[in-house]
């Protein structure tokens, strides 16, 4: 750790206050406050001790699998920012990823004079560049919110007019995506849902009762 916080600091310091470095600790006992240090947090508003990004849930969630790291891809803050990214997996011994080193630079303005430029250099048998994919970089309690969105979005149909079956659809795409690893997310998705917290975990208990069904059945039925 002591290292990262190092090349941490070097990166900040050589790119200046738009690049934000940060170091999520995911050998910690307490995964909601991963981000053990950062450098420039102003690009995003984060601050030390603060909860995961997007990309450290998946992490969690996935934490058997082999990430591979990712470099120089966009991202965009709430606020609007757009952000040059690359999202480094640090391993132990063991080869089991135990920190995560984030780098953000803030390119809007030097987007902005990009687009200045294109104008005056823009000709008329050049190709227009596709546009890049940007990923929103979210703090613990935006992501929640963000899931939620995208569970409901998933079923077609707002809470109010939702069956049990919808409810329990919704719900399992949160639980595989990792929604109830956050502190407390399952009083507030309760709550979104209408329903009470045992019957929540109730609907997250469905799909392994009907996997446990299957097997049962495959292996009376060879």
């Amino acid at each position: 750790m002591d290292m990262l916080k190092q090349i941490a600091a070097g990166l900040a310091a050589h790119f200046g206050p738009n690049c934000e470095v940060v170091i999520h600790d995911l050998a910690g006992p307490d995964g909601e406050c991963s981000i053990a240090h950062i450098e420039n947090g102003q690009v995003t508003g984060r601050k030390a001790g603060d909860g995961p990004s997007k990309v450290v849930v998946e992490q969690l969630l996935h934490s058997r699998e082999d990430p591979q790291d990712q470099l120089a891809y966009l991202t965009r803050t709430p606020d609007g920012k757009i952000l040059k990214s690359s999202t480094i997996y640090i391993r132990d011994d063991a080869g089991n990823v135990e920190a995560i080193l984030s780098i953000n630079y803030d390119i809007s303005a030097l987007l902005m004079i990009e687009n200045a430029l294109s104008g005056l250099i823009h000709t008329a048998d050049r190709d227009p560049a596709a546009p890049a994919e940007r990923i929103s970089v979210l703090n613990v309690n935006d992501l929640l919110e963000d899931l939620i969105e995208q569970s409901v979005a998933l079923v077609g149909k707002p809470v109010a007019l939702m069956t049990k079956d919808d409810k329990v659809r919704a719900i399992q795409f949160l639980s595989q995506h990792g929604a109830f690893l956050i502190t407390k997310s399952g009083d507030k998705v309760a709550k979104y849902f209408g329903i009470s917290k045992y019957t929540l975990y109730s609907y997250i208990d469905i799909k392994q009762q009907e996997e446990k069904r299957h097997e049962q059945d495959r292996s009376h039925h060879p």
